[in-house]
């Protein structure tokens, strides 16, 4: 048994009919350009709106951001492989691959777990707002969650990389770290199990603190009198609960099937589904959702250059 490190690594494949490959790379290719173009609107329109200048629309750029560098990590990869008719990925991209998707997803969960933070504090004590989320909170954050998130995803490769590995072909069509755990041929894969378990226990307390946090902001704003602020609260609380909610069921039901041993059509699905729609569907929701506050839609028809009655016609039709 050969227990070398490889040098290179065999992703899963879509199809071995080239005719399918082809389809496969265009399919990504346009999974891929909506996301990043839809995630770069929200990017954009509130880099260059000074009304825009808010934590709540901070905290949503830079989510924004590690959703482009998420699918930016698995997708181009898969998409070279399908138009090239190959599935390999050297040792080191799969190192890199591995901690960057860790990276982005473990901050994409803790920033929403802080956008909770952002809007209890914005509706249940409005008082305390600029006090608690000024400026500087927000950097430091956001930078917090950056670093936090590295660490993390340094912590999640060094224990997925520790042991021998007895094969190099993943059954998967990215370095998926179940499907490489499953490679593994001494107990050493352990040490990554024990942070998968912390994991765990991490995610289900963030998980816990955001349902109490909405569960409060619910109360609160059911009890605002008028109905207009009303509809403005729940318009700047629902896009973030879909957000979470795509995000944590979406991951959960990927990984909390086991992963088999062969290659499975039903793997690579889960796999799609939650590494690519909630990116692709997160600017969508806080589009539509947005559509309900002027700034929003000042901002989207300043960057786009449509007039603002065609925003006002646009907002209407979705909502």
């Amino acid at each position: 048994m050969n227990q070398s490190a490889p040098s290179e690594f065999y992703l899963l494949e879509f199809s071995q009919i080239r005719e399918l490959q082809i389809l496969h790379f265009f399919g990504f290719l346009a999974f891929y350009l909506a996301t990043i173009t839809g995630n770069l609107i929200i990017i954009s329109a509130v880099a260059f709106d000074h009304h825009l200048h808010t934590p709540m629309y901070f905290f949503l750029m830079n989510l924004a951001i590690q959703d482009i560098g998420s699918v930016s990590v698995i997708i181009p990869k898969s998409m070279a492989n399908s138009l090239m008719s190959t599935g390999h990925i050297s040792y080191s991209g799969c190192v890199a691959q591995v901690l960057l998707y860790v990276f982005f997803v473990a901050s994409d969960f803790s920033l929403l777990t802080v956008m909770a933070y952002d809007r209890y504090i914005a509706i249940c004590k409005p008082l305390h707002y600029e006090i608690l989320v000024n400026k500087e909170a927000c950097i430091q954050m956001i930078v917090s969650v950056w670093i936090i998130s590295f660490l993390y995803g340094v912590l999640h490769t060094g224990g997925t990389f520790a042991p021998k590995f007895c094969s190099n072909v993943v059954n998967q069509f990215f370095c998926e770290i179940p499907h490489l755990l499953k490679m593994a041929c001494s107990d050493l894969y352990l040490i990554e199990m024990g942070v998968v378990g912390l994991s765990v226990v991490i995610g289900t307390g963030s998980f816990i603190f955001i349902i109490v946090s909405y569960v409060q902001i619910f109360t609160a704003v059911l009890k605002i009198p008028s109905t207009e602020g009303r509809q403005k609260a729940f318009s700047t609380c629902l896009p973030h609960l879909l957000v979470f909610s795509l995000f944590i069921f979406t991951g959960y039901f990927a990984y909390l099937k086991p992963a088999s041993n062969t290659p499975s059509h039903l793997d690579l699905a889960f796999a799609m589904v939650y590494s690519i729609v909630p990116p692709l569907m997160n600017p969508i929701i806080y589009i539509i959702y947005s559509m309900r506050n002027k700034e929003i839609k000042n901002a989207l028809s300043k960057l786009l250059r449509l007039p603002h009655s065609s925003m006002k016609n646009f907002s209407s039709l979705i909502l």
